[in-house]
Parts: C-alpha cells; structure tokens; sequence
C-alpha cells in the first residue's frame, strides 16, 4: 500500500497533510527518512511520524455491482449474499456493506473495513447523495407530484407517518426516471413511487458521493478495489 495512504488511514491526517509531513522529514520507514509519498509499505515495515511509531491498519476498499436476488449481507444460510463476491483470502478482513440495498435492488455497493467513513456515509448528518435508476410502471410524472417530492412528502403506508427529506427526481420517459435521495428510509424510493400511484419494475443505483457506474446492468456481479481518488472522493464527501 502507498505511503501516504496508510498512514492517512491510520488517522494521521488528510492525504495531502500527510505528504506535506513526508516532504519536511517527519516520516520514516524502517528507519529511513521516507521523501516519496508513493512509496509502497507492507504491514511489517516499521513506520514513525515524528519519532512515534505507526501502527499500520489495513483498510480496504471495494465496489460491488450488486445483482439482482442477492441479500446485502456477509454470511446467510439460504440466499445468495454480498459476502459470496469476496475473494476467500479476504474474510478475515472484517469487510462489511455500508448501507444495504434491497434484494431485488441491483448497482452500487460498497464494501470496507473502514469503520468511520461507513458511518459517516450512511449517517443522515453528512447529506450523501444517491441516485438510483427507476423503470415504473403507472401514470407519468407530473410536474406538481415532481414539485412535491422536491419538498418532501409524507409517506402514511407504515404504521408510523414519515417526513421524506426533499429529493430530485428527473424524468427520462413515460416508463424511466432517475432520482436523487439524500437520506436512506427503508424501502424510500418504492414508496415514493407507490404513492403517487407508479409500481417500481427495476431500480438499479448508480451514484453513490459522487462515485457513478452505468446505468446498464452489464457488470453486475463484478467486484474491484477502488482507486485512491475514489477513496478520496469518498471521504471529503463525508469530511474525512
């Protein structure tokens, strides 16, 4: 892993601080002053900021295209799950979903170790964007049930009536829309949809902070690391 990344994500600092300290000399690397920030470091490298050593946690960072029919979780005896995209090698790592999407829900997912920004990313303080890809069926949009969801409506189909945080919803075609929430109610885009009276077909997300994929479901299935300028785009959509 690089540098500078590990020791941001031991909580040293932002990234570009902790280059900024490698620069003026404060880092070393088995006991050599570290002047490149790329520098790749394993897990038994020695490494002190300042004269204190570092200790190294390993955060990792993934992106699953979820498909459709598998349950947003790690382990289940019965149904296809999240955890079964992970390569075996790494099930020790305590890697988890942040968030979860419904079991008929396909698109992007993440799956990390990093404890802090998968709190932050689902946590309603920090206002992170979702945009989801809807096919409905029903009557079409019109530009007053748009208004309304942009202010926010009040869902009464579950024992307690809930305030929706307002939304954007853009409208593709007479059977296509995408909308853009900033909360995570159970099941919230359903029921927005049902209550104005358009049944869901398919809903795929595709933006998560500012990390897209595409709308088609091609690479459902597939899984990857994320690159450290989506990390980075992660964690400064949350103030990390």
């Amino acid at each position: 892993m690089r540098l500078d990344r590990t020791l941001a994500n031991s909580g040293i600092g932002t990234r570009s601080s902790v280059r900024s300290l490698i620069a003026s000399g404060g880092v070393t690397v088995n006991g050599v002053t570290a002047k490149d920030p790329g520098m790749q470091v394993k897990e038994t490298d020695q490494i002190t900021c300042k004269g204190i050593e570092i200790g190294q946690k390993e955060n990792l960072y993934f992106l699953l295209d979820k498909p459709d029919c598998v349950l947003t979780a790690m382990e289940d005896p019965r149904l296809s799950c999240v955890g079964d995209f992970i390569p075996a090698k790494l099930k020790g790592k305590k890697l988890a979903p942040v968030g979860r999407l419904d079991y008929h829900t396909t698109g992007l997912l993440i799956i990390t170790n990093d404890g802090e920004l998968s709190h932050r990313l689902q946590s309603p303080k920090y206002h992170v964007a979702k945009r989801y890809f809807v096919t409905f069926e029903g009557p079409s949009w019109s530009g007053k049930e748009i208004e309304a969801v942009a202010s926010g409506i009040t869902l009464t189909d579950m024992d307690v009536p809930v305030k929706t945080a307002p939304a954007e919803l853009s409208v593709i075609d007479s059977n296509n829309a995408e909308i853009t929430l900033y909360e995570g109610k159970t099941h919230e885009v359903r029921r927005i949809f049902a209550h104005f009276g358009k049944e869901v077909i398919a809903l795929r997300r595709v933006s998560l902070a500012g990390l897209e994929i595409d709308e088609s479901c091609e690479n459902t299935g597939t899984i990857r690391e994320l690159t450290d300028e989506e990390i980075g785009l992660l964690k400064s959509s949350v103030s990390l």
